[in-house]
């Protein structure tokens, strides 16, 4: 069992930045790839990114590529989200997601979810 606790979402100007970072409770946190998903009101929850077990390996959505950095510090039990250069477009609520299966881009892989934390971005 993992529970995940997502914070650092706010209130942001166009262009600005934001740090999310997820909390895993458990001592196997090493032993789950860790992904990103966000929902806007109205939309389907997507994919952001996702790293693998040791943080060697990230993917990500094309959306984010380049803005979006995904990463991991197992002493920690922490995952985050450095977002850049943010737009209007990347308001949602941001989901922290635990999983040990394979098709990682896909929501349904993963087994333990966080609450969400808001992330809105004014222009």
């Amino acid at each position: 069992q993992v529970q995940l606790v997502e914070s650092g979402g706010g209130l942001v100007q166009a262009g600005g930045s934001l740090r999310l970072s997820c909390a895993a409770s458990g001592r196997t946190f090493s032993s789950y790839g860790m992904g990103w998903f966000r929902q806007a009101p109205g939309a389907e929850r997507e994919f952001v990114a996702t790293i693998n077990e040791n943080g060697a390996g990230t993917s990500y959505a094309d959306s984010v590529k380049g803005r979006f950095t995904i990463s991991r510090d197992n002493a920690k039990n922490t995952v985050y989200l450095q977002m850049t250069s943010l737009k209007p477009e990347d308001t949602a609520v941001y989901y922290c997601a635990a999983t040990t299966r394979a098709r990682r881009r896909w929501a349904p892989s993963y087994d333990y979810w966080g609450q969400g934390t808001q992330v809105t971005v004014s222009s």
